[in-house]
């Protein structure tokens, strides 16, 4: 018999949840996660994945992971510190040390991963951590993991991070500090100001941290935020993963060889979690090869990013201060912002309604991930039934 106290917390709070609209509906698909998608046997316009090059369906990289699955297995069968380093990972971190310009790198399984791993395995209970209000959860658990004193700074506000770190410098308490940045923060589409933060990093003796899972494939001709801004020999941590524009799954962590040869014997997720398959790290150098070959599909993305983004903000939405593909419709009440999605699948668009904790209480949003698979017909189309929901729900005049 299941615990009456278990039950009636999980009744209670589910309810609550579902009466504020903060409830997520789980859809199922039935097709790949391509730029059309098929839900429960509706064909939809797919503004919700990640997958902003296109490259979770590309041939080359199913190629690549059947040729990995057939030769090496399904599974890798050990922690990489055991057996179960194969020689495509170690291809896959010199591939990935080169395209983001660092002298080495580490792959983990999942992004998340990186940030549970690397930051509890440099910071402990004597340091501090500088961290951006809107970090990803992510980075926000993994400060909590390594038991250092967290100090949130106002979002991407460089005056409040220059007077935070200086008092954290100057009252001695700490042994290390450091500054934790998203490169592109992923509910908003906007940069981290990197040359400011390294800036304020050398004037007080911070490492610097910057996760960039929404950067890489997208910023910098591909290689990411820090490239960029040609900050490269700069920045100590590259955070990235390889689940977003790569098209796969898995993270890693770039940066110098002494730091990856720590990250080795001492990051937990490293240590205790079997390596990433076969199959995800040939299709992960695959999709590297594509994109230091051509910029063919970050110039796509750009530019569907930008047909979309100027659209919908010609129709009246809110698109918020986006500088990347990454374009939310803000519409503010959760409720609202439920039904506004809820109202563009009816007509045949997926976008997923964004709402608190993930994002502040007012400021639900629909978050719209033009990708380089889209057609500027499939936008066109999208763009039609966001003006025609927009319009009949009072969002548009």
């Amino acid at each position: 018999m299941s615990s009456k106290t278990l039950n009636r917390f999980l009744q209670e709070n589910v309810a609550e949840l579902k009466s504020k609209g903060l409830y997520n509906v789980i859809d199922p698909l039935q097709s790949a996660n391509g730029p059309m998608i098929t839900i429960a046997g509706k064909q939809l316009i797919n503004l919700s994945s990640n997958n902003y090059l296109g490259l979770a369906t590309d041939p080359r990289l199913i190629e690549a992971a059947t040729a990995a699955a057939k030769k090496y297995g399904v599974g890798a069968g050990a922690v990489r510190t055991i057996n179960g380093t194969l020689e495509l990972h170690v291809q896959l971190e010199e591939k990935i040390a080169a395209f983001k310009q660092t002298e080495a790198a580490i792959a983990y399984q999942s992004g998340f991963n990186c940030n549970m791993a690397a930051i509890s395995a440099v910071m402990d209970k004597e340091d501090a951590i500088l961290s951006d209000e809107l970090n990803h959860a992510s980075i926000i658990d993994g400060c909590r993991l390594s038991r250092a004193q967290i100090i949130r700074f106002r979002h991407s506000d460089m005056d409040d991070l220059r007077q935070q770190a200086k008092q954290a410098k100057e009252s001695g308490k700490y042994k290390k500090l450091m500054v934790i940045t998203d490169g592109v923060f992923s509910m908003d589409g906007d940069i981290a100001k990197l040359p400011e933060i390294v800036e304020i990093a050398e004037e007080f003796d911070l490492i610097t941290y910057v996760d960039d899972a929404h950067g890489s494939g997208v910023l910098g001709k591909g290689a990411g935020t820090v490239k960029h801004f040609g900050l490269s020999d700069k920045v100590d941590f590259q955070i990235g993963t390889l689940s977003k524009a790569i098209g796969v799954v898995g993270g890693y962590v770039a940066g110098k060889q002494e730091l990856i040869d720590w990250l080795k014997v001492r990051s937990r997720p490293f240590l205790f979690s079997t390596a990433l398959t076969p199959a995800d790290v040939a299709a992960s150098i695959a999709a590297i090869d594509i994109l230091e070959q051509s910029t063919e599909l970050h110039d796509r993305l750009w530019d569907n990013g930008n047909y979309l983004k100027n659209g919908l903000k010609q129709l009246g939405f809110d698109i918020g201060e986006s500088e990347t593909p990454i374009t939310p419709c803000i519409i503010g009440d959760e409720q609202k912002t439920q039904e506004f999605s809820r109202r563009l699948y009816e007509e045949g668009v997926y976008a997923k309604a964004i709402v608190f904790p993930t994002v502040a209480k007012g400021t639900g949003r629909v978050r719209n991930m033009p990708t380089a698979a889209h057609s500027k017909e499939m936008l066109d189309r999208a763009l039609s039934i966001y003006e025609k929901v927009g319009k009949e729900m009072g969002i548009l005049r």
